[in-house]
């Protein structure tokens, strides 16, 4: 079966937008919305959104008078301070303070300012945290019409700056194809290595597969024939993707691996170290975000570096 053809030079990134809440986890997404910054030439802004209900009334945000002046003006150096902070030297960054409900805010911002990639932070990494992800990253990752950089505390994060290591999930759908373009692109723009994976489920994986010495000879023998078929087959789809999709001077390494796609992307990001993992999602309807809250909401949840979200349609 053969891949099917898409153009595969991604948009290019010109425009940033990363939300900041003043947290530590903002902080380190600043870090990267920089990073990448330097490498595209992108513009980046920085989106503070002061949620009505957690507006002092005294502050007057909103109101127009002089105490809601003040109050944005607070605001935005602070957003400028951390700014400063993370090096924003020869870059083009602006800082906007806005009011109502967070993840409404940062879509609609995203969409008027025609912003090619969100990069946020995402709170908590164990227990009711790690459920929850947060919901304001969750909504703008199941919304956004531009890919979502998400980026776990600093705490828990292994990945460095620039991105060295790059894997990049591959099932061979349209999505994941065009995820392979930013892949490959951000691989080229910061010299890393690209890991194309590809995870085989079979439908034995829960409970644990028959071993060949328990079936009968001949369907042992057929059982070991189709593995080896379908990983051959697998294996040619990657290394045409490499040898067609990878831009100049990219190493791109094919992988294949046999279990739930989100546990083994998780296994392998973690054994190998990879400073960025980058994977497609489908659609925007409701069958989508189950296919959404089943795969890579669950890597972006654990995973101990950022993970990139491209979304197809």
């Amino acid at each position: 079966m053969s891949t099917p053809f898409r153009d595969p030079t991604p948009p290019a990134i010109d425009h940033i937008l990363c939300p900041v809440d003043f947290s530590e986890a903002s902080q380190h997404a600043i870090d990267h919305a920089l990073a990448v910054a330097r490498w595209s030439g992108a513009a980046v802004s920085a989106l503070h959104v002061c949620h009505p209900m957690f507006v002092p009334v005294t502050s007057g945000v909103g109101t127009g008078d002089d105490s809601s002046d003040a109050e944005t003006s607070r605001l935005r150096a602070a957003a400028a301070s951390l700014i400063e902070i993370a090096g924003a030297r020869g870059l083009q960054v602006d800082i906007a303070v806005e009011s109502g409900d967070p993840a409404r805010q940062i879509l609609e911002h995203a969409d008027r300012h025609a912003t090619n990639l969100i990069v946020m932070g995402t709170h908590g990494a164990t227990g009711f945290g790690r459920l929850l992800l947060g919901s304001v990253a969750e909504k703008v990752l199941r919304k956004a019409r531009c890919p979502v950089l998400t980026v776990p505390p600093r705490v828990h994060s292994v990945a460095t700056l620039p991105f060295r290591r790059v894997l990049c999930a591959i099932d061979f759908s349209s999505a994941s194809l065009e995820a392979l373009n930013y892949a490959g692109a951000l691989a080229q723009q910061s010299r890393a290595r690209l890991q194309l994976l590809h995870v085989i489920q079979w439908p034995w994986d829960e409970p644990p597969a028959p071993a060949p010495d328990d079936l009968p000879p001949e369907q042992a023998v057929a059982l070991g024939e189709y593995r080896r078929y379908v990983e051959a087959s697998a294996m040619a789809r990657l290394a045409a993707l490499r040898r067609e999709r990878m831009p100049d001077g990219v190493e791109a390494v094919p992988q294949i691996v046999h279990g739930k796609p989100y546990v083994q992307i998780l296994r392998v990001a973690a054994e190998t170290c990879v400073d960025l993992i980058v994977m497609g999602i489908h659609g925007r309807n409701a069958a989508d975000l189950m296919v959404f809250g089943s795969t890579a909401n669950h890597v972006v949840r654990a995973a101990g570096c950022p993970v990139l979200t491209v979304r197809l349609g």
